[in-house]
């Protein structure tokens, strides 16, 4: 017989207890494919960051390749006539030896002689006007301080009347074609003066205060 002392509770206990295992295996179930997908999420986020920033790069090499390329095509049409306009400009030293080479008052006192040095001054002009409309522009280094980046010094001439350094003879013209030099004029430079006076900076005036009062007053 069972007992009659013993409590209806602990008879209740023992279920209860084997009820909730169940309920605990089933939160275990549902939060691990929980954590995979968070997992996978996160290795999805972090593809897909590497994969902007891999576009982003691909899209800015691309750009500058699209500018080199511009760049290097407009060299190309600006400087191809390089050759060319070297060997055209044999042509126009030619002519403006003629033109030097016959002295003024020959050519007005004979008017046939005069019209033939005009026409070929008129075909030098002609010419360099053609060269400057594809580029290609004289320097003129007369009196100027002496640039090795576009000028060739031939000879140097003992002088105080001008700063050291100044261009006191251009022998053959140079030019630029762009910002380059297509040929050096080759000139004659000052020695034995003073030093060339600074460049004055922006801003200031060179003359310095007028009337050598400060402030120009």
């Amino acid at each position: 017989m069972p007992d009659d002392n013993s409590d209806p509770l602990d008879a209740n206990e023992e279920p209860a207890s084997h009820a909730e295992a169940p309920k605990a295996e089933q939160q275990d179930a549902t939060a691990g494919p929980d954590l995979e997908v968070g997992a996978d999420l996160e290795a999805l986020l972090a593809e897909n960051t590497d994969m902007r920033d891999k576009l982003l790069r691909t899209m800015a090499d691309m750009e500058n390749l699209r500018q080199r390329t511009e760049r290097e095509k407009a060299d190309t049409a600006r400087y191809a006539i390089s050759n060319f306009a070297r060997d055209v400009l044999t042509i126009g030293d030619n002519l403006k030896r003629v033109i030097d080479h016959v002295p003024g008052e020959e050519a007005d006192q004979d008017p046939a002689l005069k019209g033939l040095i005009d026409g070929v001054a008129l075909t030098e002009r002609e010419l360099l006007n053609m060269l400057e409309r594809h580029g290609v522009k004289r320097i003129e280094p007369l009196g100027q301080r002496f640039d090795p980046n576009t000028q060739q010094a031939m000879y140097e001439v003992p002088t105080t009347e001008v700063p050291d350094g100044t261009v006191v003879e251009v022998m053959q013209a140079g030019y630029l074609i762009g910002d380059r030099c297509l040929r050096p004029a080759m000139v004659a430079v000052a020695k034995g003066g003073g030093k060339p006076a600074p460049k004055p900076e922006q801003g200031t005036d060179p003359a310095g205060p007028a009337d050598g009062i400060p402030g120009g007053a």
